[in-house]
């Protein structure tokens, strides 16, 4: 069998459907859509078709004076640190962001407290869920010290979901704005922006088989930001430079497709995943599932190898044709422990011995049995022969 790729959460693959329509506006040479000519009112069609298919298929408004609005950007960092400088800017106070997040929101509420400002990190409990209590207590005491909240909808490493809801009816009784990480959940489970009552939500096209390149930062109509980057006019100075049609189109494609079989390809990727976590624990009683208490991502698992050094087994796994990852693609290559599952105060064996397994809609059953074989195999031949 080829090599197994089981790193979706880092990147997926192209969907061929999606590549066709890069092809078919590429092969057209579509002129930059700020242009006033006609080529450039063809291009500015193109693209803003997309950013309307995005915002419906996302959940937001699109009708009347209340219309949400879409900001195309290069991708889930960027929209992440539009969010947070942006937001930030409009109103004093603290950040409040989960000792979970991204390093793209982490890195951005680190600068902003080496510039003075208050930092907040939400604790999350043993199974991976974010912990209310403090901000309700600070909301409860001090609301107007809260500038912004970012939380992610769910984490990248363990797939585990988070109460972003809850935290937004918190925060919304005292006009606290709420950002949230959407990027691993567009396309895996359904995703409603208005539903979810927050101020502006990441998302990236190539966590659902759309290009790299591409993301967008969702905005609820009447949120503020402040732009972090000049020089254009194009989206309403927010986020200038010239915007592309081609990726605009790929990635509402994208997110086209995945909605189309949501339910059917979320059953499916929960019971493949299962399958996994089934086998692998049986075949070695000493895995741990992390976050198995919680509701997770249907895709996602993180597990842990009690006595293996996670880089060691990541590295024998892709010389045996897996690929899996050790934790976020934009920490790879670090030493250091996984933040994330230090913050979930899990023992030190299992932190050592934890990767990712991250499956999409086209892995197969005869992937993941590969799979189970190889991992198995591989563990036993790491385990100290004493373990």
């Amino acid at each position: 069998m080829n090599a197994i790729y089981l790193d979706n959460n880092a990147t997926t693959s192209l969907d061929p459907r999606v590549a066709s329509v890069v092809t078919d506006l590429m092969n057209r040479r579509l002129a930059n859509p700020a242009s006033q000519h006609a080529f450039g009112r063809k291009s500015r069609r193109f693209l803003e078709s997309a950013r309307e298919e995005i915002l419906e298929l996302a959940g937001a408004r699109t009708q009347g004076m209340a219309s949400d609005q879409l900001l195309f950007t290069s991708g889930g960092t960027e929209s992440n640190n539009l969010a947070i400088f942006g937001l930030a800017q409009q109103r004093p106070g603290s950040i409040v962001v989960s000792s979970i997040e991204h390093p793209s929101v982490l890195a951005a509420a680190q600068f902003l407290q080496q510039q003075g400002r208050d930092v907040l990190y939400l604790p999350c409990d043993s199974s991976g869920v974010i912990q209310l209590a403090p901000l309700s207590d600070r909301i409860q005491h001090a609301p107007d010290s809260i500038a912004l909240v970012s939380v992610m909808l769910a984490n990248n490493e363990t797939g585990v979901l988070q109460p972003v809801r809850q935290i937004a009816q918190l925060c919304r009784l005292h006009s606290i704005p709420v950002h949230c990480d959407a990027v691993q959940a567009i396309g895996k489970i359904p995703l409603r922006f208005r539903d979810l009552d927050i101020d502006a939500m990441t998302i990236t096209a190539h966590k659902l088989h759309g290009p790299v390149g591409i993301g967008a930062l969702l905005l609820r109509h009447s949120t503020k930001i402040a732009p972090h980057q000049f020089g254009g006019f194009q989206q309403l100075g927010l986020r200038p430079g010239t915007e592309s049609p081609v990726l605009a189109a790929a990635f509402a494609t994208s997110v086209t497709i995945a909605n189309t079989a949501l339910d059917e390809n979320n059953a499916r990727m929960a019971r493949l995943r299962q399958q996994l976590e089934q086998t692998l624990t049986t075949n070695l009683p000493n895995a741990s599932i992390l976050g198995l208490a919680s509701q997770r991502l249907p895709h996602t698992t993180s597990i842990a190898f009690p006595g293996i050094e996670r880089q060691a087994l990541q590295l024998a796994l892709d010389h045996a044709g897996i690929a899996c990852s050790t934790g976020s693609a934009c920490a790879s290559g670090s030493s250091q422990p996984s933040h994330v599952l230090q913050a979930m105060g899990l023992p030190p064996e299992l932190i050592r011995g934890a990767v990712r397994f991250s499956l999409s809609r086209e892995t197969t059953d005869e992937e993941i049995s590969a799979a189970c074989s190889i991992i198995t195999q591989v563990v036993q031949r790491l385990t100290p022969q004493d373990s």
